[in-house]
């Protein structure tokens, strides 16, 4: 297969910092070898903000979004699959609207993301990034990025959430979206997915859904999360069941991740979806 692979190293505006580290640490932790290594012919490019850019949270964020949805978009254009490396999860609105259609979303994390800024507690912008996918919050922003539709909710899955705040879990409680706990994160639900969602499917995966004893993938991880050899089963089903058009990995911080524990789950399920 012909992989693009898409580095986004930023994290609430900042290059390099915190999760913004992920992108590039998955690289040298072999990611882009590994699949070379199964026959993948991979190319790398970094995504950045216009350079004339300030670099404010939310201006970068959507601008961000913008050039992932023209990066995206030339890598399918060059029949290559899109594997977004990306600090925050608000990369996804650029992963969908590159797509050229509203995908099926499958969105594997710790976190709801479906706080809007009427109920944030926190006020961290990425804390919102599947409200935004879903036209609940922040629309104008989000329809300026080329291609971007809001996704219906009734075709998003919501996998392994369990930090929710109190006014996030009672909209996602009254929403069309599916949740799936973390203990159901397996290879059968790959075929719940191909009954379910119809194609183009994109699979969002923010590392923190997995288990902490298994690898802690950034400071928000979570307890009783995914499995790892779970999580890997799964992503195999989906690849050989219902093959995601496109896969973002998001939230990386190598510094909790001393042993490198969640970095090697990280590239298994890559390697499990695409063969």
């Amino acid at each position: 297969m012909n992989v693009a692979l898409l580095l986004v190293p930023f994290d609430s505006a900042q290059r390099g910092a915190r999760m913004g580290a992920g992108p590039e640490a998955l690289v040298r932790a072999g990611l882009a070898d590994a699949l070379a290594r199964r026959g993948h012919d991979v190319t790398q490019t970094v995504v950045e903000p216009p350079s004339d850019a300030w670099r404010a949270e939310i201006a970068t964020a959507f601008a961000l979004a913008a050039a992932v949805s023209d990066a995206v978009r030339d890598a399918r254009a060059s029949d290559r699959f899109p594997l977004v490396l990306a600090g925050n999860c608000l990369t996804s609105l650029g992963v969908a609207a590159g797509l050229g259609e509203a995908p099926s979303v499958l969105w594997c994390d710790a976190h709801g993301d479906y706080n809007t800024p009427e109920t944030t507690v926190g006020g961290f912008l990425d804390g919102m990034a599947l409200a935004t996918l879903t036209g609940a919050c922040w629309r104008a922003m989000a329809c300026a990025v080329p291609g971007f539709v809001p996704v219906d909710a009734s075709r998003v899955w919501l996998l392994g959430a369990r930090d929710l705040d109190p006014l996030e879990a009672e909209a996602l409680r009254t929403s069309p979206i599916r949740q799936v706990p973390a203990s159901a994160i397996d290879a059968p639900l790959a075929d719940d997915a191909a009954r379910a969602l119809p194609g183009p499917r994109y699979l969002h995966l923010d590392l923190d859904v997995l288990d902490p004893r298994d690898g802690r993938a950034n400071g928000y991880a979570a307890p009783d999360g995914v499995r790892a050899a779970a999580l890997v089963r799964f992503c195999g089903a989906l690849g050989a069941r219902a093959r995601p058009a496109a896969m973002t990995l998001s939230a990386y911080d190598p510094a909790h991740d001393a042993d490198g524990r969640a970095a090697r789950v990280a590239i298994a399920a890559v390697e499990a979806l695409l063969g």
